[in-house]
C-alpha cells in the first residue's frame, strides 16, 4: 500500500479490517467469480460521450446527497434517461453504501455496473464479481505496484474490467505501465478532497488513445460534461449532481444529451 495517502488514510485502515474479515469466504468467493460470464469491456460501452450514473447516499466531501434512495428504481431511472454504465457505491461507513446496493441493482438493470469502492486487495474484484459488479475501480493512489498488478490479474481471472483511477502523471504512467486499457481521471485530489476540473485536460494528452478515457468528479452541470468531452473524455461519471436534482432522471438525461453533443462536434 502506498505510504502518502493523505485523507485515504483511515479509508484504507477500515479496509484492511474489511478485507480480513472476507478472508474465510475466500475460496468461495474465487470459485464463483470465475465461473461468471465475461463481463462486456468499456470499449465497446464508452465512446461517443457517454454517461455513467452513480448512486450514493452521502459522500465526504458532498455530505449527505439522498439517504432515502431506492437503488433499483434510481438504476432505472438512469437507465431509462440514457445513461451507458451505472456506479454503485458499496462502501458504507463514508458513502452509505454497500453490496446488497450492487445487488439490488443487478436485479433492477441489464446495464454494465461499475462497484466503486477502496480497493485494496485482489480478494475484492472476486467479491465485486459475485455481488453483480462487470467493472471494479482501482485507485492508483491506493495501491503499490505489486498490489496494482495483483488487482489487474485478479480483473482477468474474474472475466471482469477494471476502470484504474489517476490523478497526477506519475500515477498516468503506472497506470499504463500495468496495462489498463481504461483509465478514470479523476478531477478531485483523494488526499486533500479538492476538485480542479482543469485536470482532466491537463492529464488526458498522457493517455494515448488507444485506452479508454473517464472524466471523474465535478462534472455539476451538463456544460461540465459538454466541457470534459470536448477536452477528450469518452465518457463522464455523474454522481452528486444528479443526486441532489429534484429529478435524478431528468437531471441525468440532460448531462447524456450535453456529452453526447459535444461529442458530435468534435473534430
Amino acid at each position: 500500500m502506498n505510504a502518502d495517502l493523505g485523507a485515504l488514510t483511515p479509508i484504507a485502515a477500515r479496509k484492511t479490517v474489511e478485507v480480513e474479515a472476507l478472508r474465510c469466504a475466500s475460496a468461495a468467493l474465487w470459485a464463483k467469480a470465475a465461473s461468471l460470464a465475461p463481463a462486456p469491456q468499456p470499449s465497446t460501452v464508452l465512446h461517443g460521450g457517454r454517461v455513467i450514473a452513480e448512486m450514493k447516499r452521502r459522500s465526504p466531501s458532498g455530505g449527505e446527497l439522498r439517504a432515502s434512495l431506492d437503488p433499483g428504481a434510481l438504476a432505472r431511472d438512469y437507465r431509462d434517461a440514457g445513461a451507458a454504465a451505472l456506479s454503485v457505491l458499496t462502501d458504507g461507513e463514508g458513502f452509505g453504501g454497500s453490496l446488497d446496493d450492487l445487488q439490488a441493482v443487478r436485479a433492477a438493470v441489464d446495464l454494465p455496473l461499475l462497484r466503486k469502492d477502496f480497493v485494496i486487495d485482489a480478494l475484492q474484484v472476486a467479491e465485486a464479481r459475485v455481488a453483480g459488479a462487470d467493472w471494479v475501480l482501482l485507485i492508483v493512489a491506493l495501491l503499490d505496484t505489486e498490489e496494482l498488478d495483483e488487482c489487474l490479474a485478479a480483473v482477468q481471472r474474474c472475466s471482469a474490467q477494471a476502470i484504474v483511477e489517476v490523478h497526477d502523471v506519475n500515477e498516468v504512467q503506472r497506470a499504463l505501465a500495468a496495462g489498463a486499457g481504461c483509465i478514470g481521471i479523476n478531477n478531485r485530489d483523494l488526499r486533500t478532497l479538492t476538485t480542479d476540473l482543469s485536470t482532466f485536460a491537463r492529464l488526458r494528452h498522457h493517455v494515448p488513445d488507444s485506452v479508454v478515457c473517464v472524466a471523474e468528479s465535478g462534472v455539476r452541470t451538463p456544460a461540465d460534461a459538454a466541457r470534459l468531452v470536448s477536452d477528450g473524455a469518452d465518457a463522464v461519471l455523474v454522481g452528486e449532481a444528479l443526486l441532489r436534482a429534484a429529478s435524478p432522471r431528468d437531471a441525468c438525461a440532460a448531462m447524456v444529451a450535453a456529452a453526447r453533443a459535444a461529442a458530435d462536434a468534435r473534430p
